[in-house]
């Protein structure tokens, strides 16, 4: 191979480079009769895990979503799998919404903008990435961080111009979102559950206690003002701190539910009906009556709250136990991912959609096509670094730069600068094995959105907010056939004068940020709404997104608990 460009130049024509290329990455299409049958069977297997998984839809103490009447200042923290964030949250509930107009144009102005108004303030927000030593160190030394870091947003309020002159209060209610499976008997502890996100943290630790036990010196007067050598003497020079007491610990899906549900107030016509994380990784939470949890689940909820009739699940649908329905699509790709985990087999949902994860099944991939498809197969030793080893071609990668690129010949230059191979390769990226990793890319974006689309559509089928039609069974030969539904003529619909928007609250890099993601999700939600015919109410299903939902959602559940006046600054 002494010309560096003909290994990709000049042994195929295009039409056949292209129909080599496509053949390869079929596994990876899905088509609406394969989507249509992966969310229908997601709505059983749900029902199944709601029953009798004691590791998947796990009752939580919210029992019912917040009003938008709550109001206060909390201390808020997000402990997420890459960053940490802590800030005062400020719920301002109804207070601007007085003025009512008797004219009908008027009202409806205001309606439109009592919707769009601002509810939820975040002040002194401060972050910090959590870094991998932290993620591995004891237990112990992790929390004393986090008690530092909550420690100096305390402080920095109790400074700041309006509060700086008032007695401080004695203790500062405050929410707490983990972005971590958990168990609780009530909102304000809780305690953790094996989990697969790169923490050395072990199951049945009891948050609430190792967090109060990190903050808890920044309470008492330093024994040694003067000495600055102490890594908290600087947090700590106002004197001791507010004692914390936390009134609501949360997952993120549920902190993203009650942010929205709070933040946005909705129209008479929509609802917030369910939340999900597409970030590094992946959860969905929703209300579920009672009556559709196993016995010992539902009396967990009822031995405390007599009256509950339902309770916010967080559903941890990646884990395997709600994941048989992906079997029939899963490919050797995604194989060779599962088995080179840290637990393998235990999320196959996440390690489909995960930020996590896309970059290196992205690499997968590519490496392989490269080194058995391509005409000819370039050898491992002749491909950058970033190709070859495991988890070095990131998510951030794949979305900044190849998701990003306008074209094959633009993004042919950028991988020349910026991921070149060995200097003693014979091979050079072209604008051929630009395109193929652009496509690969894409594909398994697309299948990721397709999938996320799919759980979401089986949950609200599973609790019966939609209706979700069984799929007929198909000839082998027409298994990958895409079946179209024609909407139906206008009589034949019985649909309400305002038809039924069901929201579904959305937060996490991967939905935000990845070029069309969150557009392919709603696509692909549309689509299998629309399969099912007409739905009660005319509902439909929307994505929205509830930006910084972990923070604010933390807050949220605060002021849900809080009694009047207790712990504000």
């Amino acid at each position: 191979m002494s010309d560096r460009e003909s290994t990709d130049h000049n042994v195929q024509g295009p039409s056949e480079f292209e129909k080599a290329l496509q053949a390869f990455v079929k596994p990876l299409v899905l088509d609406e009769t394969t989507v249509h049958r992966i969310a229908y069977e997601f709505s059983q297997v749900y029902k199944e895990c709601a029953l009798n998984s004691d590791e998947q839809f796990l009752p939580t103490p919210v029992t019912k979503l917040p009003t938008g009447n709550e109001t206060g200042s909390f201390l808020s923290i997000d402990v997420g799998g890459s960053n940490l964030r802590v800030a005062f949250i400020d719920l301002l509930g109804e207070e601007a919404d007085q003025e009512i107009s008797t004219n009908g144009k008027e009202r409806s102005r205001e309606t439109i903008k009592k919707a769009q108004r601002q509810r939820v303030q975040r002040r002194l927000e401060k972050a910090w990435p959590i870094g991998e030593h932290l993620k591995m160190d004891k237990v112990d030394d992790l929390f004393a961080w986090i008690g530092d870091c909550i420690a100096e947003v305390v402080a920095d309020r109790l400074s700041s111009s309006d509060v700086k002159h008032k007695k401080p209060p004695e203790e500062l209610e405050m929410g707490i979102t983990f972005s971590f499976p958990m168990m609780q008997d009530e909102l304000s502890s809780a305690t953790l559950m094996p989990m697969g996100k790169g923490f050395a943290m072990t199951a049945d630790l009891n948050l609430k206690s190792v967090l109060l036990a990190g903050y808890v010196r920044h309470t008492r007067r330093p024994s040694s003002p003067s000495n600055d050598d102490e890594p908290s003497a600087k947090r700590r020079k106002l004197g001791p701190l507010p004692k914390l007491k936390i009134a609501a610990i949360t997952n993120d899906t549920v902190a993203t539910l009650s942010s929205l549900a709070y933040s946005v107030k909705s129209l008479p016509n929509s609802r917030v009906a369910a939340g999900i994380i597409v970030g590094t990784g992946v959860n969905a939470t929703i209300p579920m009556p009672l009556t559709s949890l196993g016995a010992q689940k539902a009396s967990l909820i009822t031995s405390k709250a007599p009256q509950a009739t339902s309770t916010v699940v967080n559903t941890e649908i990646t884990i395997a136990g709600a994941c048989a329905p992906l079997i029939p699509i899963t490919t050797s790709w995604d194989q060779t991912l599962d088995e080179a985990c840290a637990r393998p087999g235990f999320q196959p949902l996440e390690y489909m959609t995960g930020g996590r994860y896309i970059g290196e099944l992205v690499r997968i991939i590519f490496h392989s096509y490269m080194t058995t498809t391509h005409d000819p197969p370039i050898l491992s030793a002749q491909l950058p670094a970033n190709i070859v080893h495991s988890y070095s071609f990131t998510t951030t990668f794949v979305s900044m730069t190849v998701a990003r690129a306008r074209s094959d010949d633009e993004l042919c230059g950028e991988l020349k600068r910026v991921l070149p191979p060995p200097e003693s390769s014979s091979w050079s990226w072209s604008p051929q094995s630009a395109h193929a990793l652009r496509l690969i890319a894409r594909l398994v974006q697309s299948r990721s959105a397709a999938l996320i689309a799919a759980a979401t559509v089986g949950l609200l089928a599973c609790v019966g907010e939609i209706s979700l039609s069984e799929p007929s069974p198909l000839p082998n030969n027409l298994v990958r056939t895409t079946a179209r539904v024609d909407s139906p003529a206008p009589e034949d619909v019985k649909l309400n004068s305002t038809p039924l928007e069901l929201v579904i609250a959305y937060t996490g890099g991967i939905i935000q940020h990845f070029p069309g993601f969150k557009e392919g999700c709603q696509r692909w939600i549309d689509r299998l709404v629309m399969k099912a015919g007409p739905q009660e109410g005319g509902k439909s299903v929307f994505l929205r997104e509830a930006r910084d939902g972990g923070i604010i959602g933390a807050g949220v559940l605060a002021g849900m608990e809080s009694k009047e006046g207790t712990g504000s600054l």
